[in-house]
């Protein structure tokens, strides 16, 4: 299934030219963005030993002058200072150049366009390196190393996972939102339909038209403009719809066959819903042409009763409620589905992302320096740097052993927006390799910041009131628990690396999706059945059974490495 090199480059100039024509002068590509730069600096440690400069791109990267306290230990520690370049604005096509130009940075995290590097052979295959140089990297993957396998017929390693290793959800924002306000008054229910969700909005809308400062309140809104329709509009609807855990746009059934989720009957008649409450003035008319600025607005203002979101989207927003000291306003995650028959996967451990994450490319002119590298964030020295920063100043120790971190440093972490970029804590952990919240190390502590006694310490107020009323520990306890799901032989489908000819398709299918989605949810309720069935129509003339039948082949290959 794939394209030849040829073809790979091909593409690659001919969207490089596009690139090239809206270029110009930007005055905002930052300084770092030469990735032709692949030789070492001739800088110096404190110790004298010649710091290793190596380039980074990160895909979903932001500034990183590499000043932080957290940084400059990570340099100390293994001899490595990282230049890091990101993509700026609506710069989309940055992999695409690269290919074209044949110009690479040392180590790349190039998200969803990983398949197009492997394809040109722009990044070289770990195994022997892990081998000789990263015993850490091996221990942290542990059972689901040969998962790194890029596929049955190549099983090279070209990228360290970028998401957790295991690991227990202590937290989760579920599969909707709403207000602890709401909550409190209908005795802490929860919703387990959709009718018992939408009647609870509406019913506390007419109790509280306006907020304190007189604004119309908003019973529930997306962000749909933008990429964001993924996470608000596409990913709900399979879960809660479906019970479905996160594939991406696929349902994936026990055959491994996959089907692009929106021809789902269930999730058809969740969409008739969305529009039901459009029609009926509870989804906010401007969900489909805000932007998400606007969306954290709203949401930081109090007026929105409820969201279809993920906690790490919204947060912005519910750190200035809470700054403010509006906790009843911020939100509860909850197990929310269609029916009672569904069960919300929120908890499932679906097993080791893979095919999206950090590889070191043919450029590198020291890949035992990145290997090195890598194999230190591994480690359990690394891990704790990276996730709880520095001993005697962001965590100490107990009679014990075991670390904690004091309530000022817990109130920072949780409420300034600049946390992570002063201290570098939780900084430099993420595109990298990383053990899942709740592992422990030899110590006994956890090696991210949360653990079961550290989530139930840092409740505030609502969260306490509410454990309190469910006569539970943890608000996760709610829920149904990673215990009564099978973990599947296959990881997550979007993080998979797919083929250019598979991501064609995919992206004309979520093209499709997007607007006629949005087409159907906003108009009249008699017109949705026909609105939902072109869309149908128009899916299947762009490919969508070949689409499926390409995942479902891909799925089976990854199931075939782990046998």
């Amino acid at each position: 299934m794939k394209l030849k090199k040829v073809g790979v480059m091909l593409l690659a100039v001919s969207l490089m030219t596009g690139v090239l024509s809206g270029c110009g002068n930007d005055n905002n590509t930052p300084t770092n963005s030469d990735n032709s730069s692949n030789q070492n600096s001739g800088d110096e440690n404190s110790s004298g030993d010649d710091v290793v400069e190596l380039t980074f791109y990160n895909a979903d990267g932001q500034e990183d002058p590499w000043t932080d306290p957290v940084a400059q230990e990570l340099t100390k520690k293994t001899g490595v200072k990282l230049k890091t370049d990101y993509p700026v604005g609506s710069d989309t096509q940055r992999i695409a150049l690269m290919i074209a130009e044949q110009k690479f940075p040392d180590m790349i995290y190039a998200k969803g366009d990983a398949g197009s590097l492997i394809d040109a052979g722009a990044l070289i295959d770990m195994t022997d390196l892990i081998e000789q140089y990263g015993p850490n990297i091996k221990k942290l993957y542990g059972d689901e190393f040969d998962k790194l396998k890029h596929s049955e017929e190549d099983p090279s390693i070209y990228q360290l996972s970028s998401y957790a290793k295991g690991g227990t959800s202590y937290k989760s924002s579920g599969t909707a939102q709403m207000q602890w306000a709401v909550l409190k008054e209908n005795d802490y229910k929860v919703p387990e339909t959709l009718d018992e969700f939408e009647t609870m909005i509406k019913d506390y809308i007419k109790a509280h038209p306006k907020t304190e400062d007189g604004m119309d309140m908003i019973g529930l809104t997306l962000s749909a403009s933008d990429w964001h329709w993924q996470i608000t509009l596409g990913n709900p609807a399979g879960y809660i719809a479906e019970g479905a855990p996160d594939n991406g746009q696929w349902l994936i059934d026990g055959d491994y066959n996959a089907t692009y989720k929106f021809r789902s009957e269930k999730i058809r008649n969740y969409f008739k819903w969305l529009n039901k409450l459009y029609n009926d003035g509870i989804l906010d008319p401007e969900f489909a042409t805000q932007t998400h600025d606007d969306y954290i607005a709203k949401i930081s203002s109090g007026r929105v009763v409820a969201l279809l979101d993920t906690d790490w989207d919204y947060q912005d927003g519910e750190k200035i409620l809470k700054a403010d000291g509006k906790m009843d306003l911020t939100y509860c995650g909850l197990p929310f589905t269609a029916d009672k028959d569904t069960k919300t996967p929120s908890l499932m451990y679906q097993g080791l992302p893979v095919g999206q994450g950090v590889g070191i490319t043919t450029a590198c002119k020291n890949p035992e320096a990145a290997i090195k590298y890598l194999d230190y964030l591994c480690s359990d020295e690394g891990q704790v740097l990276v996730n709880w920063g520095i001993e005697g100043t962001n965590y100490f120790l107990d009679e014990d052993g075991k670390r904690y971190r004091k309530e000022e440093e817990i109130n920072e972490c949780n409420n300034n927006k600049d946390y992570q970029k002063t201290t570098g804590v939780g900084f430099h952990n993420y595109p990298f390799p990383c053990y899942g919240v709740g592992v422990e190390d030899s110590t006994g502590s956890t090696y991210t910041t949360d653990s079961r006694d550290s989530v139930i310490a840092e409740y505030d107020e609502e969260q306490k009131a509410a454990c309190a009323a469910w006569n539970v520990d943890l608000l996760v306890d709610i829920f149904p628990q990673s215990s009564e799901f099978e973990t599947p032989k296959y990881s997550p489908i979007w993080a998979y690396s797919k083929p250019v000819e598979f991501d064609e398709i995919g992206n004309k299918l979520d093209e499709i999706a997007q607007a006629d989605l949005i087409g159907c949810v906003i108009g009249k309720e008699a017109d949705f059945d026909k609105s939902y069935d072109k869309m149908i129509s128009d899916l299947e003339k762009s490919g969508m059974k070949d689409a499926e039948e390409m995942l479902t082949e891909i799925i089976k290959g990854k199931v075939a490495l782990t046998e």
